[in-house]
Protein backbone atom coordinates (compact mmCIF):
# COMPACT_ATOMS: atom_id res chain seq x y z
CA UNK A 1 0.00 0.00 0.00
CA UNK A 2 1.46 3.46 -1.26
CA UNK A 3 0.63 7.03 -0.18
CA UNK A 4 -1.72 7.17 -3.02
CA UNK A 5 -4.24 4.99 -0.28
CA UNK A 6 -2.72 6.94 3.08
CA UNK A 7 -3.65 10.95 2.80
CA UNK A 8 -1.14 11.36 5.76
CA UNK A 9 1.48 13.12 3.26
CA UNK A 10 0.05 15.74 1.83
CA UNK A 11 1.44 19.83 1.04
CA UNK A 12 0.04 21.16 3.91
CA UNK A 13 1.15 18.80 6.38
CA UNK A 14 4.40 19.10 5.08
CA UNK A 15 4.44 22.91 5.04
CA UNK A 16 2.99 22.74 9.24
CA UNK A 17 5.90 20.75 9.80
CA UNK A 18 8.18 22.70 7.96
CA UNK A 19 7.22 25.89 9.40
CA UNK A 20 6.52 25.12 12.83
CA UNK A 21 9.04 26.18 15.92
CA UNK A 22 10.49 22.37 16.12
CA UNK A 23 10.86 19.96 14.14
CA UNK A 24 8.72 17.35 15.97
CA UNK A 25 6.47 17.11 13.53
CA UNK A 26 8.62 17.00 10.77
CA UNK A 27 10.44 13.90 12.36
CA UNK A 28 6.77 12.18 12.19
CA UNK A 29 6.67 12.14 8.48
CA UNK A 30 9.40 9.87 8.63
CA UNK A 31 9.48 6.14 8.87
CA UNK A 32 11.30 4.68 11.74
CA UNK A 33 13.76 3.04 8.85
CA UNK A 34 13.97 6.43 6.73
CA UNK A 35 17.33 7.17 5.19
CA UNK A 36 18.67 10.68 3.96
CA UNK A 37 20.95 11.70 1.54
CA UNK A 38 22.70 15.24 2.11
CA UNK A 39 24.89 16.83 -0.46
CA UNK A 40 26.04 20.13 0.31
CA UNK A 41 29.77 22.11 -0.18
CA UNK A 42 30.76 19.64 2.32
CA UNK A 43 29.19 16.79 1.50
CA UNK A 44 29.68 15.86 -1.92
CA UNK A 45 27.68 13.72 -4.92
CA UNK A 46 29.96 10.99 -4.56
CA UNK A 47 30.11 11.13 -0.42
CA UNK A 48 27.05 12.58 0.66
CA UNK A 49 26.33 12.83 4.37
CA UNK A 50 24.05 9.70 5.24
CA UNK A 51 21.42 9.79 8.28
CA UNK A 52 19.81 6.31 8.96
CA UNK A 53 16.86 5.83 10.90
CA UNK A 54 14.73 7.98 13.24
CA UNK A 55 17.31 8.93 15.98
CA UNK A 56 20.02 10.37 13.86
CA UNK A 57 17.42 12.14 11.32
CA UNK A 58 16.12 13.67 15.06
CA UNK A 59 19.41 14.71 15.77
CA UNK A 60 20.05 16.51 12.64
CA UNK A 61 16.09 18.34 12.92
CA UNK A 62 17.12 19.37 16.33
CA UNK A 63 20.41 21.41 15.93
CA UNK A 64 18.53 22.74 12.92
CA UNK A 65 15.65 24.26 14.41
CA UNK A 66 17.84 25.34 17.29
CA UNK A 67 18.96 27.84 15.05
CA UNK A 68 16.98 31.45 15.12
CA UNK A 69 15.87 31.00 11.69
CA UNK A 70 12.74 31.16 9.61
CA UNK A 71 11.72 27.88 7.51
CA UNK A 72 9.30 28.24 4.21
CA UNK A 73 7.84 25.62 1.91
CA UNK A 74 8.23 26.67 -1.60
CA UNK A 75 7.07 24.39 -4.30
CA UNK A 76 5.85 20.91 -3.16
CA UNK A 77 4.66 18.36 -6.13
CA UNK A 78 3.15 15.01 -5.07
CA UNK A 79 3.06 12.24 -7.46
CA UNK A 80 2.08 9.02 -5.82
CA UNK A 81 4.54 7.46 -3.75
CA UNK A 82 7.45 10.11 -4.67
CA UNK A 83 7.26 14.17 -4.03
CA UNK A 84 9.44 16.87 -4.36
CA UNK A 85 9.66 20.23 -2.65
CA UNK A 86 11.90 23.25 -2.18
CA UNK A 87 12.20 25.03 1.26
CA UNK A 88 14.13 28.20 2.20
CA UNK A 89 15.61 29.55 5.25
CA UNK A 90 16.71 32.50 6.79
CA UNK A 91 18.85 33.69 9.36
CA UNK A 92 18.14 36.43 11.91
CA UNK A 93 21.18 37.79 10.30
CA UNK A 94 19.96 37.62 6.51
CA UNK A 95 22.20 34.70 5.65
CA UNK A 96 19.52 32.18 3.80
CA UNK A 97 19.49 28.99 3.10
CA UNK A 98 17.74 27.16 -0.26
CA UNK A 99 17.57 22.92 -0.23
CA UNK A 100 15.35 20.94 -2.86
CA UNK A 101 14.36 17.54 -1.44
CA UNK A 102 13.05 14.69 -3.81
CA UNK A 103 11.33 12.09 -1.61
CA UNK A 104 10.11 8.32 -1.77
CA UNK A 105 6.86 7.72 0.54
CA UNK A 106 5.94 4.15 2.52
CA UNK A 107 2.53 4.33 3.24
CA UNK A 108 2.30 7.78 3.30
CA UNK A 109 5.53 8.71 5.25
CA UNK A 110 9.11 9.46 4.02
CA UNK A 111 11.31 6.56 3.75
CA UNK A 112 13.73 8.28 1.64
CA UNK A 113 15.17 11.80 1.01
CA UNK A 114 17.64 13.04 -1.25
CA UNK A 115 18.42 16.72 -0.05
CA UNK A 116 20.89 19.21 -1.92
CA UNK A 117 21.23 22.33 0.35
CA UNK A 118 23.41 25.82 -0.42
CA UNK A 119 23.96 28.66 1.92
CA UNK A 120 24.80 32.07 2.04
CA UNK A 121 28.60 32.37 2.99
Amino acid sequence: MGSTKNPAFTTDTLRESIESDTGDSLLNLYEDDAEIRVIDRDAQPSHPKVLRGRSEIREMLDDIYSRDMIHRLGQCVIDGDHAAFTESCEYANGDRVYAESMITLRDGRISEQILIQAWDD
